[in-house]
């Protein structure tokens, strides 16, 4: 237990909805982020309120515009974004980590999900590619942009429908591919779960599957293996 970093709660004043975990770095070497989904904006707000008293960065995924515009509200300095739904406080960062992580995605629906990769991976200080509406029904587009998705470290592939592009990015690189199925398309798709399963049972050698929709969940695993690598 000595060599586990203590686990602090932030604020006792919200402690009865919230428990904070800046020992979480010391562990893992990523810091506490929340999940915005389901707390009301004044708890939000308390919450960034413990973050800026810590003196860590802050990041809120899966926020919506009235949690943004009380944070505001309440004087606390955050970049809203409404595509990818994230809230990341204003002025202290992440220690910049080496590598280029690109986040490609199938079509242009794809993208909010897509985008929530890459702002974490940001957040995390990572670079972060954008390479959005490659996805394999136009071959082409994938092949125009194979070049610039090849020098990338790691390679986030999100897409719905069938989940095809993981397979073929992952056919085409040497560098780790995680594929994120959307809940974007028909009714076939059961909201993502047919992505899923495609890309579960993919036959591309090594390609790492998250949960649908979890953009957040690719980019940690993305930056996770940076590290590892000692980039």
């Amino acid at each position: 237990m000595k060599k586990l970093a203590p686990f602090k709660i932030a604020d006792e004043d919200i402690s009865s909805f919230a428990r904070l975990d800046f020992g979480r770095k010391a562990r893992t070497g990523f810091g506490e982020t929340v999940f915005g989904g389901g707390k009301t904006p004044e708890q939000l707000a308390r919450i960034f309120s413990a973050f800026k008293a810590a003196r860590q960065p802050a990041l809120a995924t899966r926020c919506t515009a009235e949690q943004a515009a009380h944070l505001a509200a309440a004087g606390l300095a955050c970049e809203w974004d409404p595509v990818s739904r994230t809230i990341i406080s204003k002025g202290r960062r992440n220690r910049s980590m080496k590598g280029l992580v690109a986040v490609c995605t199938g079509g242009t629906a794809d993208i909010p999900v897509a985008e929530e990769a890459a702002k974490t991976v940001e957040f995390f200080g990572v670079r972060a590619l954008r390479r959005y509406d490659v996805g394999v029904a136009g071959l082409h587009r994938l092949l125009n942009n194979l070049d610039d998705i090849r020098r990338a470290d790691v390679v986030i592939a999100v897409a719905g429908m069938e989940g095809a592009l993981g397979s073929v990015v992952a056919g085409l690189v040497s560098a780790p591919v995680i594929a994120v199925p959307t809940s974007v398309g028909y009714g076939a798709g059961a909201g993502g779960l047919a992505p899923l399963l495609a890309m579960l049972n993919s036959c591309a050698e090594g390609l790492s599957v998250v949960n649908i929709d979890n953009g957040f969940g690719a980019a940690v695993c993305a930056c996770r293996m940076l590290r590892l690598g000692g980039r």
